[in-house]
């Protein structure tokens, strides 16, 4: 029968004994906890600027990526002979009314043109003004370019700069669907150093913006069909 000590608050707890660390066991705990959150640190950068890439069918590139990786799309071009440039993105947030393009997508294709790109081999793909999941946005608009002019398309190559890889390849192959194989190329970042993003507040929004707008497109978006 419990006595008075090993039952409280009118029978409704009791005492239990368990095992605590030792000052040994938690110096081990907490050297095993700062080897995972190093690795996670150095790891993460990497996870999220993933590269797989797809060469030959079509090159898509994310029309807001800055003109050092347009530059980087265009050698990818010529370098794996694809048949035609995609640039996908929306209206410009910045320096529209000084501008004849309106949008990313057009501005990007513009810029590829005067990059030596022949305008036969280009063509943006315009998204309209959304508040929330512009990546996936575009790409559907793309999909349905596709359709339209009844464009068969088993596989592209998209391309977009640094840690926003990953999302961006979830997130075409959600829009594309599964018969379309979509590779993925991060074009590096030049305003911090990859290796070494935790040095840098640019590294540092970058990394956690991203990974959590990742999480949240892989656990939490379920676009319509």
């Amino acid at each position: 029968m419990l006595d008075g000590k090993e039952k409280r608050l009118w029978g409704l707890l009791r005492w239990r004994q368990c095992l605590v660390p030792t000052w040994q066991g938690w110096v081990l705990l907490l050297v095993g906890v700062a080897a995972l959150g190093t690795l996670a640190v150095r790891e993460v950068h990497p996870f999220l600027a993933v590269n797989d890439p797809v060469p030959g069918g079509y090159l898509v590139v994310e029309g807001w990526a800055p003109d050092y990786a347009l530059e980087e799309a265009l050698a990818e071009f010529h370098r794996n002979h694809y048949e035609k440039v995609f640039t996908t993105g929306g209206p410009l947030l910045w320096g529209a009314t000084l501008s004849e393009h309106k949008t990313y997508a057009e501005l990007a294709a513009a810029t590829l043109v005067k990059l030596g790109l022949n305008t036969n081999l280009v063509q943006a793909v315009p998204s309209g003004l959304v508040i929330q999941d512009r990546t996936y946005s575009s790409a559907v608009n793309l999909r349905k370019w596709f359709d339209s002019h009844h464009l068969a398309v088993s596989r592209v190559h998209l391309m977009t700069e640094g840690p926003h890889a990953r999302r961006s390849r979830l997130l075409f192959q959600k829009a594309l669907g599964r018969e379309v194989k979509v590779g993925i190329t991060a074009i590096p970042l030049r305003d911090y150093d990859p290796q070494h993003w935790w040095r840098s507040s640019a590294g540092v929004r970058a990394v956690i913006d991203e990974s959590t707008a990742y999480l949240y497109a892989r656990l939490f978006f379920h676009p319509n069909p």
